[in-house]
């Protein structure tokens, strides 16, 4: 490990060389790549800097407590080397932890669909329940989000929703919601006062530029019908929604928020390379060892991976066996507290199954 981490400092030596480059400047395409390999490699610098620090003060702490003759200034120094030897530990784990294989979807934008499964009336209305946490999430953290195809139900829910979410890092964040999502709650049509169990798909999908994946024309059959639903001027009264085909796979992708026939199209192929993208790497990780999916999560989504109970206002992450008693400001889009403890172990997990 020590070996990659002094080449990692001396490649961040040679970038905030060439930073410095006049030449480079007049390239802007070349400056803003070191720009931003300089940014992504800098915390790695900074915290092996850090520990080499930690280690030159326990060297020196050491060497002092051998000098040193009076019984409290031993005890005073021993305790600090103890404390500089936990220091250590943590910068020494956090580095592996910084070195571990990068997701290279991390920094991508999200496609964001989540459909009601069992449950009827009370799935839809949980659909959209998750639908305003993760808009509020996304709000918090500066993202943008851009709802492409909703379908409504008459009382409040959504049977499905499609939505771009556009942001640094959303898919490095978001990727952990992939899964059944499991609601227990008392419906507002139960006259018994029953708890009631329904369940919602998340699909996570990294949003996929035409570099990533190339849609033939000649693959895709394009039709266009009238818009469904609540709708403004025009929406329900030309044809501009739009179903596209994609012939060789099968996977149909509707679009129909918008007014204009032109912005749906774009809008549900954008759709359709993500899922075409999402495809093409489940084939992938289905080469790959159990365990490593197993160490990754597969974002399977028969894989029921949450637990919502309103009448004990619990949220239960079933992969990591977390349980918070903060039903109400996690659905009002204070998901950190369940996504880092995530990233946590599946890091921790990822780095045992590199030793």
């Amino acid at each position: 490990m020590f070996d990659r981490l002094e080449s990692v400092a001396e490649k961040f030596r040679n970038l905030e060389s060439d930073l410095s480059n006049p030449d480079l400047l007049a390239n802007q395409k070349e400056y803003q790549k070191v720009v931003k390999e300089h940014s992504e490699i800098a915390p790695i610098v900074e915290a092996y800097q850090r520990y080499k620090d930690i280690k030159q003060q326990i060297l020196e702490s050491q060497e002092l407590l051998e000098q040193e003759e009076d019984p409290e200034m031993r005890e005073l120094i021993r305790d600090e080397i103890l404390q500089l030897k936990k220091d250590q530990e943590d910068t020494e784990s956090a580095l592996r932890m910084m070195l571990s294989p990068k997701d290279p979807n991390d920094d991508k934008n999200v496609i964001l669909e989540i459909r009601a499964g069992t449950g009827g009336e009370e799935a839809a209305l949980f659909v959209a329940d998750l639908f305003r946490m993760y808009s509020r999430y996304a709000e918090l953290r500066g993202w943008k989000v851009d709802i492409m195809d909703t379908h409504p139900t008459g009382i409040g829910g959504l049977k499905e929703i499609t939505a771009a979410i556009n942001g640094k890092g959303a898919f490095s964040r978001l990727k952990y919601e992939r899964g059944v999502h499991r609601v227990q709650r008392v419906p507002a049509t139960e006259s018994q006062g029953r708890i009631h169990t329904s369940a919602v798909t998340v699909a996570v999908l990294p949003e996929a530029e035409e570099v990533d994946v190339f849609i033939d024309p000649n693959d895709i059959r394009v039709d266009v019908f009238r818009s469904s639903g609540p709708g403004g001027q025009s929406v329900n009264t030309t044809d501009s929604a739009i179903r596209i085909t994609h012939l060789p796979t099968g996977l149909v992708v509707t679009c129909q928020d918008e007014k204009s026939q032109h912005k749906n199209k774009a809008k549900a192929l954008k759709v359709l390379r993500a899922r075409l993208l999402d495809q093409r790497q489940s084939e992938q990780d289905a080469q790959i060892a159990q365990e490593r999916k197993s160490q990754v999560g597969t974002g399977d989504r028969s894989e029921r991976i949450r637990t919502y109970n309103f009448p004990q206002n619990r949220v239960t992450d079933h992969r990591i066996n977390l349980t918070l008693y903060k039903l109400e400001s996690i659905l009002g889009g204070a998901i950190d507290e369940v996504i880092d403890p995530l990233i946590t172990s599946f890091q921790a997990e990822a780095l045992k199954s590199e030793e």
